[in-house]
């Protein structure tokens, strides 16, 4: 009897310790979320996943919740030898004629994150994969010095074996190939094409390689960028990763994205980023020059703008903040999904209710049924404000892409949602030209033809499970 009361007492003891480290742990986890004083919506979010379900909660933060803003990736000394090794940038931008919400845009870019200012000599726009990888094959082929590729994902497939095979025969020409693949983008895809690759000579390394112990704080923090740089003259990026479903719709009829092939002075951009993520590997200087000279063309002007978890700002939310505050006739947006942060969406509905023209294309279904249902949950809010909504029909739409009144434009990896302007390493091209806003504003009616446009009449026919299973979904969005 003695025995059996003691054992009670030692055990009665012992999930008596096991709970009060746990309840201290969830209450001192929640001190530090309010003490890092974050977006309110966001760290509630985060309290109320600790409260309500504390043991799922607290892995979920572990993993999901750290915060490394204002983290420096490298030293300013480094990005101001670098930068002296691009090419020359555009300083007076009162000369050039542009509007002067532009020239507002430019200063934001340069004061916030020192995106320098570049002429641009040509453009070319891809909105689907044959194109883009038949293009981006040639400029391999004819590649001479180096080749400095960043992916989120390189699948093992048929497209990511036939790049990997040009890549090689390049090395065997002497060309300097390096490549950076996210390590979280690209767990469920076999290490076959990487070793591959890195036996027959490619630089290939994985950004922020998931590992024990340092897997919970990192695997909420991912490179999503997709840039390409080859000879410092040629320049690529969008939203497109290297994978068969770019060409092939994967399980969707198509994949609609947009990426772009740049020429010219802002090429030094894309390498420069690149060369700060490279050496934020721990990784050696890259020093070859880029950025190819200007040409006599009609005027185009780019800068390039990084964001990521360690960046003091969030760099591409202030740029789409202001862009969209300064509009006065259009707002075109495509994005795959779409979770705003409250004040974007507060930005949008403004403008709507300005009688600004204001579009958002989605695609009809996404390749995540769960943002589909935290996507849906913004959209009543916006159509009672005039925002116009279009479902994309004929795929997936994957493009990120905001249009703005006649002369703004940006094209990149950043969706419209918490992710990108929160947790992800994001990279966006903004393009200040008339001709170019033209050639996309082209694009994106063309798209139009292939959406179905939703009114608020037909939204609210939507089934009571739906909405509810829709707001639950909501709370959730600041972290997902």
């Amino acid at each position: 009897m003695f025995e059996e009361v003691s054992a009670f007492f030692d055990w009665h003891w012992v999930r008596m310790v096991v709970l009060t480290i746990y309840v201290l742990s969830v209450v001192g986890i929640t001190i530090v979320i309010i003490s890092e004083n974050r977006n309110p919506v966001k760290s509630l979010a985060w309290v109320t996943v600790l409260f309500l379900f504390p043991a799922v909660g607290l892995i979920l933060y572990l993993f999901f919740g750290r915060n490394i803003r204002n983290t420096r990736k490298v030293s300013r000394r480094f990005k101001r030898r670098l930068a002296r090794s691009t090419a020359p940038h555009t300083s007076d931008y009162e000369s050039l004629g542009l509007s002067p919400e532009s020239l507002q845009q430019i200063t934001l870019g340069a004061n916030i994150s020192d995106a320098q200012l570049y002429s641009v000599n040509d453009v070319e726009i891809f909105t689907n994969g044959t194109d883009k990888f038949a293009r981006l094959q040639e400029d391999i082929r004819s590649a001479r010095h180096y080749i400095n590729i960043q992916y989120y994902i390189i699948e093992d497939d048929r497209i990511g074996n036939i790049i990997g095979d040009l890549l090689l025969e390049r090395v065997d020409a002497g060309v300097t190939v390096r490549v950076i693949y996210d390590h979280v983008g690209s767990f469920k895809i076999r290490n076959k094409l990487f070793k591959r690759l890195a036996a027959g000579g490619v630089q290939i390394f994985p950004f922020f390689e998931v590992t024990f112990p340092q897997f919970g704080t990192r695997i909420n923090w991912r490179n999503h960028r997709k840039i390409c740089v080859i000879d410092g003259v040629i320049g690529y990026i969008g939203g497109m990763n290297i994978a068969d479903r770019y060409i092939s719709g994967g399980k969707f009829p198509s994949w609609r994205d947009t990426h772009l092939r740049i020429e010219g002075p802002a090429v030094a951009a894309l390498q420069y980023s690149f060369a700060v993520d490279w050496h934020f590997m721990g990784k050696e200087p890259i020093a070859e020059v880029a950025g190819g000279k200007p040409v006599d063309k009609p005027a185009m002007y780019a800068q390039l703008l990084t964001s990521g978890p360690s960046s003091q700002w969030t760099n591409i939310a202030f740029m789409f903040h202001q862009a969209i505050a300064a509009a006065r006739r259009r707002i075109y947006i495509q994005t795959p999904y779409f979770l705003p942060t409250d004040a974007l969406l507060k930005d949008l509905i403004t403008a709507a209710l300005a009688r600004v023209d204001v579009r958002v294309m989605l695609p009809a279904k996404s390749d995540s049924n769960l943002l589909d249902f935290a996507s849906a949950s913004y959209i009543s809010e916006c159509l009672r404000a005039g925002v116009k909504f279009y479902f994309y029909k004929a795929g997936m739409l994957h493009s990120k892409c905001i249009i703005i009144d006649d002369e703004f434009t940006t094209v990149g990896s950043t969706n419209f949602d918490f992710r990108s302007f929160e947790h992800n390493f994001e990279a966006n091209i903004f393009i200040y030209s008339k001709q170019f806003n033209e050639r996309m504003l082209s694009v994106f009616r063309s798209d139009m033809e292939q959406s179905q446009r939703i009114t608020l009449t037909q939204w609210r026919k939507r089934s009571i499970i739906r909405r509810a299973t829709e707001s639950v979904v909501r709370l959730l969005s600041p972290i997902l």
